[in-house]
Parts: structure tokens; sequence; C-alpha cells
């Protein structure tokens, strides 16, 4: 399973983790999230390769910046 790391900004706390963890493991196809808040990276684990437009959209909505893969 490919597993892609995008930057996202404006994560700083255990509620930041949670709230990406919840919104982006609810895509279809993501197998599992990981929050790295001290370097502000999410890794993303998908079955085939993920939709980063969809991915985007979510993080967006939850109040914070995909800025792009990492």
């Amino acid at each position: 399973m490919p597993a892609t790391t995008y930057a996202v900004a404006g994560m700083s706390c255990g509620h930041c983790k949670a709230t990406l963890t919840g919104v982006i493991g609810a895509l279809d196809g993501v197998s599992g999230v990981e929050v790295d808040l001290g370097s502000g990276h999410v890794t993303v684990t998908t079955a085939a390769e993920p939709d980063d437009a969809a991915i985007a959209e979510v993080v967006d909505e939850a109040g914070y910046a995909l800025t792009g893969r990492a």
C-alpha cells in the first residue's frame, strides 16, 4: 500500500492531530493516517494512488492548509 506524505500548515496540538486523522481517515481508500505535528507532515496510506484533491478539500474544510506533497 502506498504512503504519501503531505505538508499541512496550521497544526499545533492533539486536537489538530485527531481532527485530521478523522477527516482524512474517513475518505474512501484511506487505510491509515499519521500526523507529525513537529514536522507539519501528514502521511496517508491508501490502497491505490491517493486523491490529492479530495484530501486537500477535507483538510481545508477542517481549517488547515495542505500546501503540497512533502
